[in-house]
């Protein structure tokens, strides 16, 4: 079962999550549009930080696909995502750019993965801090379609620096679009 498999990869190892991460590809992008998807970040550090629990979007923009971010409730990993403020107006937020790894670029380390580019969308021009983020993601397995691992990492001019592992597990259809 899909939720079994979410539960087990947000409790695994970083070694464990590092290993799936270099063993899988990324999704088809056409995939990820117009659904919503729960989000896990594995480190105790974003617990601390209050952004364990997150959901990310996906929809189509022109001949690109992009997303959001929208804050939930920090209830615990057994706990429903429960979209902030409300479930009928959530805040959407830390937009991305969704591509291919480009081979060639300064954001290659998982070249089979997608990458979401937090420094490319223009709806982050006001917010620097989030504008350093490089989010790689795959899908552990051709079984599992509803279930993605990424890793982000913070980018500082040509340098990468590695920050946690998360668990995706497709939440619900939307047809949200900025």
């Amino acid at each position: 079962m899909a939720t079994d498999f979410f539960h087990e990869l947000a409790q695994s190892s970083t070694s464990s999550l590092e290993r799936i991460l270099r063993a899988s590809k990324g999704p088809s992008l056409e995939s990820l549009v117009g659904f919503e998807w729960r989000g896990y970040n594995t480190s105790w550090l974003t617990r601390l930080l209050g952004i364990q629990k997150f959901i990310k979007g996906f929809f189509q923009e022109r001949d690109s696909v992009e997303g959001y971010n929208v804050p939930v409730l920090q209830n615990g990993l057994d706990g429903p995502w429960l979209h902030l403020p409300t479930p009928d107006d959530p805040r959407r937020y830390a937009f991305y750019r969704v591509t291919r790894v480009d081979r060639e670029s300064g954001d290659n380390f998982y070249p089979e993965a997608i990458l979401l580019d937090y420094g490319a969308s223009p709806r982050n021009a006001g917010s620097p801090g989030v504008r350093i983020i490089r989010d790689y993601v795959v899908q552990p397995g051709p079984e599992n379609p509803d279930m993605l691992l990424g890793k982000a990492y913070l980018a500082f001019g040509p340098l990468r620096i590695a920050s946690n592992f998360f668990v995706l597990g497709r939440l619900r259809p939307t047809s949200w679009k900025p």
